[in-house]
């Protein structure tokens, strides 16, 4: 025993267990401090790369390579969940070097990288808590425990990306060592790291959720501007002309048989490209229900071209498939094509062929056995443009098969999204 300032008597065992205390607590504060600073350096460390990287790609390139340099680990990865909860890997940073997608050598460790992806996904524990575990870990699929020892990794830290109301996705941190203090520090700055790079890349969204949205704006005025300019301008015009050819048939009742009929016709066109000119104003806005099919609008075109030419056109159509909407475009397609024919082909005969293909595609073609079309005027012309714009913006193809005296053949050919064949990209 022995006696402290205050008079009271304290044994050698509340000696020691004060120490003991006093030691836990002054532990306790350097943990706290060392703590403090490794959130401190992972917000400097954000901070810094918000300044200097334009993109989101670059600030995360540049925080994974930071993390794996300071924990001196093996490699950083980082998977992201889409809108769908599919989990797909985005980027790694192993032995000193970056791996994306377009990367080459990408495919190498497509198999482990795929199926952590989907254990990922499956451990739900791991959706809002930091992870480690030993390279043989048995919730580890086998192909990861396999690349694991190959590579000799001794300890893996997954990390969620996580905000409050949802999971974007795990950074995952890969060591060659598995000591206790080592691995308790790297978990620290992972953790830490993980809260900066989750706030970054839920800010880069919003930007591009404004961004599009900034755009689908632009887009809309766009098309009230160019809905106004139609409708001021040329169905405005057509009214015009109509009243003032309707005025003429009334003012002159006893006029020769050609000039009436002629006179008529050009009633008909103007009234007729009067409400082409509103059916242009409409198409500006989303498609309605209960619009006119492709072969009713087919059968008008055809029978409105007949009116101004000579040249006899036949029109077939076998039971072609629903568009979903895309109507307009192809049958935009159809009159630029046709019109085309009429005044430049100097054929006999025009056809135009509309048929399903496989009962789910749509094949269409307008042919004409005129002079064809000179090679250096085949893409020129805004009309030329114009197809090939909506055929591009309906995810069709359009293709001009000519020769000299040999006749023009345009040819659409459309499929669903979902039939269409992948692009590499895709498949992998």
């Amino acid at each position: 025993m022995f006696d402290v300032p205050d008079g009271r008597v304290v044994t050698a065992r509340a000696a020691d267990e004060l120490e003991r205390e006093l030691a836990a607590a002054i532990d306790s504060e350097r943990r706290a401090d060392c703590m403090a600073r490794i959130q401190s350096d992972a917000v400097q460390l954000a901070l810094d790369l918000v300044v200097r990287e334009t993109d989101i790609d670059g600030f995360f390139r540049a925080f994974i390579k930071t993390l794996v340099e300071e924990c001196e680990s093996r490699a950083c990865g980082v998977w992201l969940l889409d809108g769908d909860g599919r989990c797909e890997p985005w980027m790694a940073f192993v032995d000193g070097q970056f791996h994306t997608r377009d990367a080459a050598g990408w495919d190498s460790a497509a198999g482990p990288r795929q199926a952590m992806a989907a254990h990922l996904v499956s451990y739900t524990h791991g959706w809002q808590n930091t992870v480690e575990y030993l390279p043989d870990d048995s919730r580890l699929p086998d192909s990861v425990q396999a690349f694991n020892a190959a590579t000799g990794i001794a300890s893996l830290q997954v990390a969620p990306l996580r905000l409050p109301t949802h999971t974007m996705g795990w950074i995952a941190l890969a060591s060659n060592d598995a000591q206790a203090c080592e691995t308790t520090w790297r978990r620290a700055v992972l953790e830490a790291t993980a809260r900066q790079a989750t706030l970054a890349l839920h800010q880069d969204r919003l930007a591009e959720q404004g961004r599009r949205e900034a755009r689908r704006q632009a887009a809309l005025e766009e098309r009230n501007r160019l809905a106004r300019d139609i409708h001021d301008t040329l169905t405005q015009g057509f009214a015009a002309i109509l009243m003032q050819l309707q005025a003429a048939q009334r003012s002159t009742p006893a006029l020769p048989p050609t000039v009436s009929a002629a006179l008529e016709t050009a009633v008909d066109l103007a009234r007729s490209h009067m409400v082409e000119a509103r059916r242009s104003v409409g198409a500006l806005r989303p498609a309605q229900a209960g619009e006119e099919s492709l072969p009713d609008a087919l059968q008008r075109i055809v029978a409105t071209t007949q009116r101004t030419t000579d040249i006899p056109i036949q029109l077939t159509v076998n039971d072609p498939p629903p568009l979903g909407g895309l109507e307009r475009d192809v049958a935009g397609i159809v009159q630029e094509a046709l019109t085309n024919a009429v005044r430049h082909s100097r054929g006999k005969s025009i056809a135009v062929n509309a048929s399903a293909v496989r009962q789910i595609g749509l094949r269409l073609s307008v042919s004409d056995d005129g002079r064809g079309i000179a090679g250096e005027h085949r893409l020129r012309g805004f009309g030329m443009t114009s197809m090939q714009e909506r055929a591009e913006r309906i995810g069709a193809s359009l293709t001009i098969v000519t020769a000299p005296r040999a006749g023009t053949e345009v040819v659409l050919a459309w499929e669903p999204p979902s039939f269409s064949i992948p692009v590499k990209a895709d498949a992998r």
